[in-house]
């Protein structure tokens, strides 16, 4: 539960109520790393596959890489076996992992169509099944991070919420989108409130944070225990800095200047091509860049340039030619 600013799951204290959502292809380590350093209470890794774990898929060693100073960190699995899920989280669980998530939430048709992700949220029997075993498996907290429903004729987010908490969950996270929408539209934050009316666990609410006043609102209006930051979050950890000095004072911290914003993208590309390797990790850098310096001036032109970057001394010459002095930062909350 949440109080004075902190929140409690299953023993796991966060120092902030605010958790930076799993997000494929976006929180890697390097990422988590920064958000945490800006006051996120916890991170989330990136979606891993149990079976992918299960058959020791070379690309599941990168997404399960976690470092000390990012923790508190929640690991998130997903699959449709109960079995096996019990099995790969008892086996994970002696890793340098806080909490175990599981994800009902995913829309994308590749996992939706193996009767993963969001899919589960129409076999609320199987979820539950899968629930019970992760949770009897394990000591570390388990949480589970779902939709709405799975569309507009199907709202089952209650339901499947009483089933987590029976089946031992420690939290359940709840985005106020059903799959069919994937992330258009607003979040319906009145679902929200009903699931966290409905339990007794933590509740985390998630969808259409973009600002400090969003994450307030949000709780304000849900009555949630935590937030939990998306899409918000991609190119901009200094969300977490400005909800955390929010809730915490009252006061949204000044958003970050071109400078400070340099600098990060300049860490996170040095971080990058270390765990990744140059050539992959300044490549992946681009979207990075792209996220970061949205609304900067002259920002569509260093997208483009930035394109054609290979090296990390290529990176750091570019953003140190278009990314200094200028008057001002961008501007990307709304308060």
């Amino acid at each position: 539960m949440r109080q004075a600013g902190r929140l409690d799951i299953g023993g796991v204290v966060l120092d902030t109520p605010v958790v930076l959502a799993p997000m494929a292809g976006v929180t890697d380590l390097p990422f988590r790393v920064l958000c945490r350093e800006q006051g996120c209470g916890m991170v989330c890794t990136e979606m891993v596959s149990a079976k992918a774990v299960h058959y020791n898929n070379k690309n599941s060693r990168l997404l399960l890489a976690v470092q000390q100073e990012e923790r508190p960190v929640s690991l998130q699995l997903f699959g449709s076996e109960p079995e096996l899920l019990g099995e790969i989280a008892a086996r994970l669980e002696p890793g340098p992992y806080d909490v175990i998530d599981f994800n009902m939430g995913c829309p994308v048709p590749k996992v939706v169509n193996n009767r993963e992700g969001s899919a589960l949220m129409k076999e609320p029997k199987l979820a539950g099944e899968i629930l019970k075993a992760m949770v009897k498996a394990v000591k570390k907290p388990v949480t589970v991070k779902i939709r709405k429903g799975f569309d507009e004729n199907h709202v089952n987010a209650v339901e499947i919420a009483k089933i987590a908490e029976d089946a031992g969950v420690a939290a359940i996270a709840v985005h106020g989108r059903t799959r069919e929408q994937y992330y258009s539209g607003k979040a319906d934050w009145e679902i929200i409130r009903r699931v966290k009316e409905a339990v007794s666990i933590p509740v985390i609410g998630n969808g259409d944070i973009f600002s400090a006043g969003d994450a307030l609102a949000m709780m304000e209006q849900t009555g949630c225990d935590g937030v939990m930051a998306a899409r918000g979050a991609r190119g901009n950890p200094w969300l977490f800095r400005e909800i955390k000095g929010l809730l915490e004072t009252g006061v949204i911290p000044p958003r970050p200047s071109v400078t400070e914003i340099r600098d990060t993208i300049l860490r996170h590309g040095r971080m990058q091509a270390e765990l990744k390797g140059e050539r992959i990790g300044i490549r992946e850098m681009r979207k990075y860049v792209a996220w970061y310096t949205a609304g900067c001036p002259h920002s569509a032109a260093l997208r483009e340039a930035v394109n054609h970057v290979e090296t990390l001394a290529e990176l750091e010459a570019l953003l140190m030619e278009r990314l200094t002095a200028r008057p001002a930062a961008p501007d990307k909350a709304k308060y």
